[in-house]
């Protein structure tokens, strides 16, 4: 039998690896460059997106009124998560880890590449590109840096805190380029950046894949020959009849917009709810998991409260930004776009007090319960300081100082410090050991149905003051954490073994 040279590849990295990479494995260094890229493509094409969408059609943008610019954007976010579930089950039956990641970069960055084209037309399919290949890319990434490590290497932590460090690296950065040529050159222009980053990300990914852990091309849990042909054409038909009939609908004129939008949003209602009812009823989750299961739906419904309000970093705030708040900081004239950046530079900065002080307070620190609780509160209030700012003007032609933005992104970057790294660890102690492999769907989902539901209030945006808008939403942010905080007895007592 003949064997190919990736076939014969050794699947571990070189010893020497171990400890290449500021003490950490080398593969570190490849995952972490790819994520920053990745990351700048994504959230810089992200920042610009809601403003290319309300932009008028004589200035390059597609003429939307801001609340569906908003609600587009949101539904886009919707997509990436929904598909991100199927991404991690088609690397575990099918693909592999790394090769799903290399197909998703390459979709990726021809997603980007197709949105440099100035037509409506390659917008919508490059959108759907980056929406594919993100849903292979995003969930594969953080499994693939997990096996550069032993379970029980206490390097693991320090590892996965370097490379989110790398995620928000490129969260920082992006905004800045595409921004800056968003503003000062075209639209599309900002879109060829992300197309850029990308590729640089494909090529030191696919230049590093030697010191990568399990990079074999075979799936880890690889269907059978037979079932993996039959699934295999089964994607294939679903994909190519999901588009003829999406197609035909739309030329009929009944697929429109705002109902492509609708549809996307059931989808994230309906897909956890199926979600949680399998888990709680299948026979492979014992009693004690099951009743792990109900505190985890209080947490997944706080990481919706919480994603709702962080997602419009890149949306409703970003509006804001380009039409009330002041482009100048101590002189210096920047695009509203670059506001984006703070949020990154701000999670960047503060990781490692967060971390810092986890640290030192040892077991006295807050219940995990608790900091996620904390950490949808700061989001919430990150949309009421934007009431102050936004009251008291008998026009719309009001500019805000820029510190008021620059405030607001701090509150939410901390909270999502909070939030996430607690909300991740506890969805992979509470989930059932028989949907173990799938505690990253869980998360995602929470993410899908943040943006789901973000895609429907968003079309309010323009549509009330916003004072009423920011102020409600971020008051209904707030009393969801703190009904997390009150029902703090009850989940410390039932997520053990959760701290």
């Amino acid at each position: 039998m003949s064997h190919t040279a990736a076939d014969t590849e050794p699947a571990q990295p070189p010893p020497a690896d171990d400890h290449a990479f500021f003490g950490q494995p080398r593969g570190l260094m490849t995952l972490s460059g790819l994520e920053v890229w990745e990351r700048f493509s994504f959230l810089g094409m992200q920042a610009i997106l809601v403003l290319y969408f309300a932009d008028t059609v004589a200035n390059g943008g597609m003429g939307m009124e801001a609340g569906t610019a908003a609600s587009v954007s949101a539904a886009y976010g919707t997509l990436v998560y929904l598909v991100s579930v199927a991404g991690g089950w088609l690397a575990d039956r099918i693909l592999g880890s790394y090769r799903a990641v290399l197909y998703g970069g390459i979709l990726i960055a021809c997603g980007h590449y197709a949105m440099a084209v100035p037509t409506d037309a390659m917008t919508w399919v490059g959108l759907g590109l980056i929406s594919a290949g993100t849903g292979l890319l995003k969930p594969n990434v953080a499994t693939m840096v997990g096996k550069l490590y032993r379970t029980d290497d206490e390097r693991r932590d320090a590892g996965f805190a370097l490379y989110y460090m790398g995620i928000n690296i490129g969260a920082f950065l992006g905004p800045l380029i595409t921004g800056w040529l968003g503003d000062h050159a075209s639209w599309h222009w900002g879109f060829s950046a992300a197309a850029f980053g990308m590729t640089l990300g494909l090529i030191q990914y696919v230049a590093g894949r030697r010191h990568l852990a399990g990079r074999k091309h075979a799936a880890e849990y690889a269907l059978a020959p037979g079932p993996m042909r039959r699934a295999v054409l089964l994607i294939a038909v679903g994909v190519v009849v999901v588009a003829a009939v999406a197609t035909a609908l739309a030329l009929a004129g009944w697929l429109t917009m705002d109902r492509f939008v609708d549809v996307l949003t059931l989808i994230s209602v309906i897909a956890p709810v199926v979600y949680f009812v399998v888990m709680f009823r299948s026979p492979r989750v014992t009693h004690e998991e099951r009743g792990r299961l109900r505190p985890y739906v209080v947490l997944f419904l706080a990481s919706v409260v919480f994603n709702f309000i962080l997602f419009q970093a890149y949306s409703t705030m970003m509006l804001l930004a380009s039409t009330n708040a002041r482009t100048e900081i101590f002189g210096f004239h920047f695009p509203a776009s670059w506001y984006a950046s703070a949020l990154g530079a701000f999670e960047v900065l503060l990781a490692p007090v967060v971390a810092a002080v986890w640290a030192r307070m040892g077991p006295r620190q807050p219940h995990a319960s608790n900091k996620i609780a904390i950490g949808v509160i700061l989001g919430g209030l990150s949309f009421l300081l934007m009431v102050l700012p936004t009251s008291g003007h008998s026009g719309d032609t009001y500019k805000m100082a820029a510190w008021w933005i620059v405030g607001s992104y701090l509150l939410l970057g901390l909270g999502d410090i909070l939030l996430e790294t607690s909300g991740m660890s506890a969805t992979t102690k509470l989930a059932p050991k028989a949907f173990a492999s799938q505690t990253m769907a869980l998360w995602f989902l929470s993410l899908a149905l943040a943006n789901g539901i973000q895609a429907q209030i968003v079309k309010l945006y323009g549509e009330v003051s916003n004072p009423a808008y920011f102020g409600v939403n971020g008051a209904v942010a707030v009393a969801a954490g703190v009904a997390v905080i009150a029902a703090a007895p009850w989940l410390k007592r039932t997520m053990h073994p959760v701290h």
